[in-house]
């Protein structure tokens, strides 16, 4: 073999290992989470100078690519309406101003809950329709220049809320309800979305996940190992943070709370999601839409200590 296939070869094993590397060193630097002072296992509200803007106010699920390198979020001025709706992204290119995070660079507007897939070219969004239904999915993909404009992905009729894409290829939704469900009173349901063929299909996670009354917004591990739900809704959406854990069987533990200091008071919680690196929790919170922030807590920790030993 040539000393020129040799350093080839070298190269091809050692680049994603590089590329790995980087991506931690910059999840461990002063640079990450927008420059943010990290919070301990008591909740804090995440930047919130950034993530206010007028009447407009961080809402819903958030994102980070893997590299930590960008961070998309929604601003919107009602619970209820998404008309002014805003799906934005900050970029950390190094340079000022702004200590290297780039200023707000709009995504698209009346989208919300931005998802990325495992491979960061496809960013997932929840488009709200105005006077008419938001359960319904749609899609931009990276391009050279940035993304595409956003795109319908999925229009169902059983409705799809907060869609979150895995490694396996399902996904997780907020759904309608099987029939089993409704008898029990659920009114919508944590369900797993395939597709065969290009026709998609949901099934619904079942108990002990859902449970009576509302059940939609969620996070799923990008190993699909757990799940964090919004449990325990009152008839007006307050509701806490649950956390179930997937058996090797494919069930599901029964949900269990993460803690007084998430859960304390009642509240709207939503938008649960887990940075990449594992570290942090991000969620919405708020008794009303003028307390209503973007929250972050410490989050491997609790998760070690939630995970049931026989898993």
């Amino acid at each position: 073999m040539s000393i020129r296939r040799v350093l080839c070869l070298l190269l091809t094993l050692l680049c994603p290992a590089v590329a790995a590397s980087a991506e931690k060193s910059f999840w461990q630097s002063k640079d990450a989470y927008l420059r943010q002072p990290h919070p301990s296992s008591t909740p804090r509200p995440f930047a919130p100078a950034l993530l206010r803007q007028g009447n407009l106010f961080g809402m819903g699920r958030v994102a980070f690519s893997a590299d930590g390198r960008e961070f998309y979020y929604a601003l919107n001025d009602s619970w209820i309406s998404g008309v002014h709706a805003q799906l934005r992204c900050l970029r950390f290119t190094g340079h000022a101003p702004d200590h290297g995070w780039s200023q707000d660079i709009l995504i698209g507007e009346q989208f919300l809950s931005p998802t990325l897939s495992a491979d960061g070219n496809t960013l997932s969004m929840r488009h709200i329709v105005p006077h008419g239904s938001m359960n319904n999915v749609w899609e931009s993909h990276r391009t050279a220049s940035g993304w595409s404009a956003p795109a319908p992905f999925l229009e169902e009729s059983f409705g799809v809320y907060d869609y979150m894409p895995t490694r396996s290829g399902n996904a997780y939704v907020g759904s309608e309800p099987d029939a089993d469900d409704k008898a029990h009173g659920i009114d919508y349901a944590y369900s797993v979305l395939t597709f065969s063929g290009n026709q998609p299909q949901v099934r619904s996670l079942g108990r002990p996940v859902n449970e009576p009354g509302f059940n939609g917004d969620l996070y799923i591990a990008p190993d699909e190992s757990y799940l964090i739900v919004s449990a325990k809704e009152t008839p007006t959406y307050q509701s806490q943070l649950y956390i179930a854990f997937h058996r090797r069987d494919g069930s599901w533990t029964t949900p269990v709370s993460l803690g007084e200091k998430i859960n304390r008071g009642l509240a709207h919680r939503w938008g649960q999601y887990v940075s990449p690196d594992g570290k942090y929790l991000f969620y919405c919170h708020g008794t009303s839409e003028k307390d209503c922030a973007i929250y972050w807590v410490r989050f491997d920790t609790l998760l070690a200590k939630l995970r049931p030993k026989n898993l």
